[in-house]
């Protein structure tokens, strides 16, 4: 166990042998800032003043040689090899709701949701409470390192639910997509900062592409739950390419479908197929649905990297707040 002092303010912390200094700092309810949690985004950058770390990713996408030379590194990649000091700016918006635990989990069910996305739900050990649209990151057996995925359900029955895109030679998804239920893993969460705000009394646009549904359904599920449907309106957006990659709307319940508006999306309708929904990119789709009213809704978006950049420059031009997106980055 080594022992992390901050060295902006003396605080300290324990991070385990096989535990990284962001993840540490998170479990021990200190706001480190950070996104992806894969080495991707760069968020949860900082300082190793004393000590030495080394990144469990040998190369990852958000390191330059330039951090290297600065002595910077990637808190959700850099694990200590003994005591540290370290220097990051700690933010009151990165502390988390729950702290994040590892945990084992048991598959228990698997329901198939378009032609390569499947529901998982898994039994976790210990407490399962999480904010919608929060993720958690998957340990497989044999992979190395964990994959971020977003849980779809509301953690009530002990149980976390993630919808999951199948990925042809993906490491993680190829053991998943062939686990039958009884199957364990360790998970480890939950984690995020994009999810529901009920305190806030704006309409909510929810955008969702691909396997991005999964934290959509879960903020819907909650808005409905918690009664602020009561008050305000909920409009969410589906992006995908064609009519098979649409998933069925039943799946939300009634009692749902009848207090939202649902607007699947297709960018690619086959040709001669009988679509009469909406077609192009999800972004130009939501700009023309919600028109001037989309700078006073509160907005939550999860996808591919390039949808999520595309949404961003799409709000800005709309004058949406940045304060009013709530996205993590995964790349």
């Amino acid at each position: 166990m080594a022992r992390i002092t901050r060295q902006n303010d003396d605080t300290t912390f324990d991070c385990a042998e096989d535990d990284t200094i962001l993840r540490a700092a998170l479990r021990a309810g200190i706001g480190m800032p950070y996104s992806c949690n894969t080495g991707s985004c760069g968020n949860c950058r900082f300082e190793l003043k004393e000590g030495a770390v080394e990144h469990l990713r040998e190369d990852p996408p958000a390191w330059s040689e330039r951090d290297l030379k600065r002595n910077r590194y990637l808190g959700c990649q850099a694990a200590p090899r003994g005591d540290c000091v370290v220097k990051f700016r700690a933010m009151d918006d990165y502390v988390p709701p729950h702290r994040p635990a590892i945990r084992k989990a048991t598959l228990r069910a698997v329901t198939k949701i378009t032609r390569d996305i499947s529901d998982f739900a898994f039994e976790i050990e210990g407490d399962a409470a999480f904010e919608p649209g929060q993720y958690a990151l998957l340990h497989v057996p044999g992979v190395d390192g964990g994959r971020a995925y977003s849980m779809s359900n509301l953690g009530e029955d002990g149980t976390w639910r993630f919808m999951i895109k199948d990925m042809p030679g993906g490491a993680a998804t190829d053991w998943l997509f062939a686990a039958e239920p009884g199957a364990e893993l360790v998970i480890d969460g939950p984690y995020g900062t994009a999810y529901l705000r009920p305190d806030v009394p704006r309409d909510i646009v929810l955008m969702a592409g691909g396997s991005g549904l999964s934290p959509m359904v879960s903020i819907a599920r909650a808005a409905l739950k918690h009664g602020l449907l009561d008050d305000r309106k909920l409009h969410l957006f589906y992006g995908c390419r064609d009519e098979p990659d649409l998933f069925d709307t039943d799946m939300l319940g009634d009692d749902l479908l009848a207090r939202i508006t649902c607007t699947p999306a297709l960018s690619e309708p086959g040709t001669g197929a009988a679509w009469t929904g909406a077609t192009g990119y999800l972004h130009d789709v939501v700009r023309d649905h919600m028109g001037e009213a989309l700078a006073e809704c509160e907005i939550y978006f999860a996808g591919p990297a390039v949808m999520a950049a595309a949404i961003q420059k799409m709000a800005h031009e709309a004058g949406v707040p940045m304060d009013r997106l709530h996205f993590d980055e995964f790349y």
